[in-house]
């Protein structure tokens, strides 16, 4: 008898004690897994990287310094009636 079909004989029997209803991702599974949380850990990485690029202070506008401030955001609608 070969090796092959001796290593056969050894496995079935340890694959018929195995539950049919349950049901594992195995290695292919972990892999996936992997494969799509280094995906995500880059593209954090890249958002983070891009994000600290932008520039948040706003410039105010020179028509609302020279008016004073009249057109500032937030203040529509709240004009004094006289």
């Amino acid at each position: 008898m070969s090796s092959t079909g001796l290593a056969m004989t050894h496995l079935v029997p340890l694959a018929k004690e195995l539950d049919e209803n349950k049901v594992t991702p195995g290695v292919l599974g972990f892999i996936v897994f992997a494969v799509m949380a280094a995906g995500v850990w880059l593209l954090m990485k890249s958002m983070n990287r891009h994000m600290n690029r932008v520039n948040f202070e706003e410039n105010p506008a020179p028509a609302a310094t020279a008016a004073g401030g009249a057109n500032r955001p937030g203040t529509a609608g709240t004009a004094k009636a006289e």
